[in-house]
């Protein structure tokens, strides 16, 4: 049976109990949830990401709350001072959402449809893979996930980008699991790491390339000279859930595929 009355306190969680057919265990959700849209009509929003309704939340009388990241540790801490059970995940990779996905399936019942998802998935993943593998080159990609301070992709974002055919110019930072571990103090390194494409996706506000082509320093760069500058939405692929592993990876793959293609391969 497993827990009957969830909170999700953040999107990924409510997206996957969708997909699984278990909705009618969500008994709140987080007020930035946007996939999928209906929920937003059909549960309560209770949280935001820092912080959250603790009275309301727990009026709602959950038996299992599932929030992410050590971000919000000081949020989960009040919860379980209220007397909630409280599982946050910390998930930073491909594999680690993989594996949350199955944990989170395996505490409902709902393995079955859980692995058969999954692996359709994992197939998607292989052809992607295998049509960027024909490719004469791969585009050098810079993600921004956020503009001020300049934060480059986190770890999961930079797989998929691998997967889709591309090459992430700062790997280093990416395995870097704090945000503030992943930030460019220095303006011009972008640049100077000359990627073939930019892509933004400024975790809840809206991408704006012209302000990004207008740094200084940046108007030779090959993603500037080619008006390569383009947007995915942050619930798209920085909630590290379903979304990321269908619709942002195929958003980044149509454009790496575009951007081949323009290369002649």
């Amino acid at each position: 049976m497993g827990p009957q009355r969830i909170v999700c306190l953040t999107e990924e969680t409510t997206e996957w109990l969708y997909l699984l057919g278990e909705d009618a265990r969500i008994v709140g959700i987080s007020g930035y949830t946007v996939r999928p849209r209906r929920a937003r009509q059909e549960k309560p929003r209770v949280s935001a990401f820092l912080d959250g309704k603790i009275d309301r939340i727990v009026a709602l009388q959950p038996d299992l709350v599932i929030g992410f990241s050590d971000m919000q540790a000081a949020l989960a801490d009040q919860l379980i001072r209220a007397g909630l059970n409280v599982l946050v995940t910390n998930q930073r990779s491909v594999d680690q959402i993989f594996d949350t996905l199955r944990m989170v399936a395996s505490l409902i019942g709902a393995q079955h449809q859980a692995e058969t998802w999954l692996a359709s998935c994992r197939q998607r993943q292989a052809e992607i893979a295998a049509v960027a593998a024909g490719w004469a080159c791969r585009p050098r990609v810079y993600f921004e996930e956020w503009d001020d301070p300049m934060i480059s992709a986190i770890q999961w974002v930079s797989q998929l980008v691998g997967i889709a055919g591309g090459d992430d110019v700062f790997p280093e930072l990416a395995v870097q699991a704090m945000g503030r571990n992943r930030v460019i103090a220095d303006a011009l390194e972008p640049a100077r790491r000359l990627p073939d494409l930019i892509v933004g996706s400024w975790c809840g506000k809206k991408f704006r390339p012209e302000k990004v082509a207008a740094r200084p320093g940046w108007a030779e760069l090959p993603a500037v000279k080619n008006g390569e500058l383009h947007e995915i939405k942050s619930c798209d692929i920085l909630q590290p859930g379903p979304a990321a592993l269908t619709d942002g990876l195929e958003q980044l793959h149509r454009l790496f595929v575009a951007w081949a293609a323009r290369q002649g391969s």
